[in-house]
């Protein structure tokens, strides 16, 4: 069956201009209407497929797209949002991106022909290049979650990762610790970026020195904790305690350690950042920053939902706080 994307490309036009030549929405050039006009007629195409742009036709479904991940933050964070999307009245299409550029651009384009009246994207591949699509292709709002360049034209929330390393490095500085090292996310993420600038900035305020050699690029998944406690443990001279940027990297480190005969917390302390729900069940709990997951999915949500109804145009940013979670794995030093 055609799609709104084949007359587009047949027409040589975008789907947008499509949509406007065959609900009359926009002034489009004649020569332009009879181009796809033809291309409807050649492709058979059913222009109930993009009934949804019509005036006063909403389908009451929003679409989701999301990266696969073995980070259970992304499914904890869906399934606050879909029971958000239901005390709101509507139905969630979920679509896995499979962190794949063009696999994102075909569940855009599926999630068009089912009439999603808006658009939540948590996807970490998230790039300029698709931005660009979105702005030139979509015209249903859009909620991006955390990742992701600026743009005007979709609303973004995501947690003050600054503030919640500074939190993380001021709760190690009160235990006594001074030795304190960071295991980042991946380079050019930008949670990642602004969680190392939140710990070097309160390191600096205090006047402690920062150890390059402490500073590990990690993956955000347990694998790279685990490596990160592999480096560290090579080293002569190793920080009593570490800023680790996710609760999946700690986790990996914890387990490292464990392998290693180092001891969490009295060798090595650790504070993680996302408050997944098995860190509170590991061994020794961690300690971490709490993302308040079910206040991040409601007001993505929301925000999606009321700008429906509004003539807003202009993208807005929101975010949401952090906040500490004490528990096993700092210990108190001197």
């Amino acid at each position: 069956m055609a799609t709104i994307k084949d007359v587009a490309k047949l027409a040589k036009v975008s789907t947008s201009t499509v949509s406007h030549v065959l609900n009359k929405t926009r002034f489009v050039s004649d020569a332009t209407c009879q181009r796809v006009r033809e291309a409807v007629r050649t492709l058979n195409y059913r222009p109930s497929s993009i009934a949804r742009s019509l005036k006063g036709q909403k389908t009451r479904t929003l679409g989701m797209l999301v990266t696969t991940s073995r980070n259970p933050f992304f499914a904890e964070v869906v399934h606050a949002v879909e029971r958000r999307c239901y005390e709101r009245g509507y139905t969630l299409f979920l679509c896995n991106t499979e962190g794949d550029i063009h696999r994102m651009e075909a569940n855009l384009d599926a999630l068009e022909e089912k009439r999603v009246d808006g658009l939540l994207l948590l996807c970490s591949e998230v790039n300029d290049d698709v931005i660009t699509l979105l702005e030139a292709e979509r015209s249903v709002p859009i909620v991006i979650f955390d990742w992701g360049p600026e743009s005007d034209i979709v609303d973004r929330i995501y947690d003050n990762s600054p503030y919640g390393a500074q939190l993380a490095t001021e709760h190690l500085l009160a235990h006594g610790h001074r030795a304190i090292g960071c295991v980042t996310g991946p380079a050019g993420r930008r949670s990642a970026e602004e969680r190392l600038a939140g710990f070097r900035t309160t390191m600096t305020e205090v006047g402690l020195p920062i150890r390059e050699e402490w500073i590990i690029e990690g993956d955000y998944e347990c694998e790279g904790g685990v490596r990160a406690m592999q480096q560290l443990a090579d080293l002569h001279d190793r920080p009593s305690a570490v800023f680790v940027c996710n609760d999946m990297m700690a986790l990996g480190m914890m387990s490292e350690a464990f392998r290693l005969g180092i001891r969490v917390p009295l060798d090595i302390s650790l504070v993680g950042y996302d408050d997944i729900y098995i860190a509170r069940h590991a061994t020794p709990s961690l300690t971490t920053i709490h993302q308040p997951k079910n206040q991040l999915a409601a007001m993505a949500v929301d925000t999606l939902i009321d700008r429906l109804g509004s003539k807003r145009a202009k993208g807005k940013i929101i975010k949401i706080e952090p906040r500490l979670v004490d528990r096993e794995s700092v210990c108190q030093l001197g």
